[in-house]
């Protein structure tokens, strides 16, 4: 019980700190929260001392940020958000209606991820576990940009073909395209994550049992799903959160009034009220879904969780086929070797939006530059970046999982904050410079590590063999040394490759706001932004920076699995080695 309220404590200061601090947002990053508001609200109008003090006096900005807050602050037990000081509509209905549209989105986008995730698990469950795919196809699906998705999807399938609509919010029509673009990378990272647990749920002696006694496939397949859910129940959570305020791009494309658009556009306006009680939506929101998690998966595992009677899910990896890695590595070294000797900086006017040719094998883009020398010059930048933030993320991730109380709220108030507002309240503590993009996409990449982290931790605590171990005599350190990590550190390693294209795209994101890499940089994920606009007339200049972050997403899956043989060596199974738990205690 005390831990619980002490978990409830923490979780309302850390909304409370994030309230806090999106409140002094203008103060922090030192702008004229005045000045800000006459441009979003008359981009013409001169900004003479006259009309800056008129609106001060408007807004109360002379009591300054403290005085503004606790007003804000004091009618929220009202129901009452206060006025934006842009449009001076009242909050609160305008913000009820965006979430709205984001949960329906939401429902949407995940409908069609437990879909894909299906596609992905089912021939891990048709073969019971015993042959294990690569998971390359699910690795570039997962590499996806979404906004580069939600592009092609509106231009090909809602302007060309016209099967669906494109643009507006009018009925659920307009929500399968969005749900399509949020939904397959989603669904694909999700499939992988739930594809590297069954093959362990199958081998539990349960499920060999079951098989042996002619019990149907199917069912034995159902149960051996339900047996690793829980594990990525958290995970889910941070997927509803995400898909709800940080579908910001979707929403812009596809011109849908959500709830990451409204913060977005808040945020940049600095409309102050708009953009808290947004945030403080998306955190409620979050602390629900969190909730939420728990106890579903509580209730699917039962009282083994609480009574230590579980098997472990952990087993020794067999290893991978050495082939497709290669392969993908030396076409990846391949296009950089070719576009590192021409120059990615080189304009030919008269050669814009080139198709592919022997003088350009990838084509031009809008300027005339050669998309293969941007491509293979971005890789280094993009690569080393992208890797000592995602190596960054899972140290991260790993150390707060070992620490559940502390880092699940945290967790979930970190999930809740979108992207955009991130970089902008790292961008106000630590100012600008070329550290702001990696430092705003490592303070939110950790996250989901140190919820499936934490998940795995929960579960193997409760198996059988580690509840011997204790019993034994053996201390924390051995127990966490020799059976937890051995059993987190594979599945959390993957997931962090999984999520390494992601990264590259999220530093590409902070562009827009002037945070992340600036033109004329070759950054892979910079060139999916400049040439996202031509699409429809140029696709090759999108395509070329799509597919060398696929191919990433292909490598980093596929290259764990070399190092398989080597965890089959260190890794100790309770089963088959019974020895090793003597020397414990020697």
């Amino acid at each position: 019980m005390r831990g619980r309220v002490g978990t409830l404590l923490w979780r309302a200061l850390l909304a409370a700190l994030l309230v806090c601090g999106i409140g002094l947002l203008p103060w922090l990053t030192r702008t004229d929260p005045a000045l800000t508001v006459l441009k979003a609200r008359s981009a013409e109008r001169e900004a003479t001392p006259a009309v800056l003090a008129d609106i001060r006096e408007q807004l109360g900005l002379d009591a300054g940020p403290l005085r503004l807050l606790g007003d804000w602050l004091g009618g929220l037990p009202r129901g009452d958000a206060g006025r934006s000081w842009i449009s001076g509509a009242e909050v609160m209905p305008g913000v009820l209606q965006a979430l709205g549209a984001s949960l329906l989105l939401m429902a949407v986008a995940l409908t069609i991820a437990f879909l894909v995730a299906a596609l992905v698990c089912a021939p891990t469950l048709w073969t019971g576990g015993r042959r294990r795919t690569g998971g390359s196809g699910s690795a570039m699906v997962a590499a996806l940009p979404e906004f580069l998705t939600a592009s092609v999807l509106a231009t090909v399938v809602g302007v060309q073909l016209g099967w669906l609509p494109a643009l507006g919010w009018y009925g659920f029509q307009w929500t399968i395209l969005p749900g399509l673009a949020l939904g397959l990378p989603a669904g694909a990272l999700l499939g992988r994550l739930l594809d590297d647990l069954l093959p362990g749920a199958l081998a539990e002696p349960w499920a060999l049992a079951a098989a042996a006694r002619g019990i149907p496939a199917r069912r034995i397949a159902s149960q051996a799903v339900r047996r690793c859910v829980p594990g990525l129940l958290p995970n889910v959570g941070l997927f509803v959160v995400g898909l709800t305020g940080g579908s910001v791009a979707v929403e812009q494309i596809f011109d849908i009034p959500g709830l990451g658009r409204t913060a977005l556009q808040a945020a940049i306006a600095q409309d102050l009220p708009v953009l808290q009680a947004s945030t403080l939506a998306l955190v409620l929101f979050a602390a629900l879904a969190a909730g939420a998690t728990r106890i579903a998966a509580r209730l699917l595992i039962g009282p083994a969780l609480r009574d230590g009677g579980l098997s472990s899910l952990h087993r020794p990896a067999p290893p991978a086929r050495r082939t497709p890695p290669l392969l993908y590595a030396g076409v990846l070294l391949g296009v950089v070797a070719l576009g590192l000797p021409r120059d990615p900086l080189a304009l030919d006017t008269r050669a814009r939006l080139q198709p592919p040719s022997w003088a350009h094998p990838f084509g031009t883009d809008a300027l005339g530059r050669d998309v293969l020398a941007r491509v293979g010059h971005g890789a280094l930048e993009t690569l080393l970046l992208a890797s000592a933030i995602s190596a960054a993320a899972l140290l991260i991730g790993l150390v707060l999982g070992l620490l559940p109380r502390l880092s699940g709220p945290l967790v979930d108030t970190v999930n809740a904050i979108p992207p955009v507002l991130a970089a902008l309240l790292v961008t106000a503590v630590v100012g600008g410079g070329g550290a702001t993009p990696a430092l705003a996409v490592t303070a939110v990449a950790w996250a989901p590590l140190a919820a499936h982290t934490a998940a795995l931790l929960r579960q193997e605590r409760a198996t059988l063999h580690v509840t011997a171990t204790r019993g034994l005599g053996a201390d924390r350190w051995y127990v966490l040394r020799s059976e937890l990590l051995p059993a987190a550190l594979p599945p959390v390693t993957r997931h962090a490759l999984l999520r390494l294209p992601g990264v590259a795209l999220a530093l590409a994101a902070l562009g827009f706001l002037g945070l992340g890499a600036q033109p004329p940089s070759p950054e892979w994920g910079l060139l999916l932004a400049e040439n996202q606009p031509y699409a429809e007339r140029a696709p090759w200049a999108v395509l070329a920076p799509a597919a060398v972050l696929a191919l990433l997403g292909a490598l980093a899956v596929t290259a764990v699995g070399l190092t398989a043989r080597r965890q089959r060596k260190t890794v100790r199974v309770t089963q088959h080695r019974p020895k090793t738990r003597e020397l414990a205690f020697q």
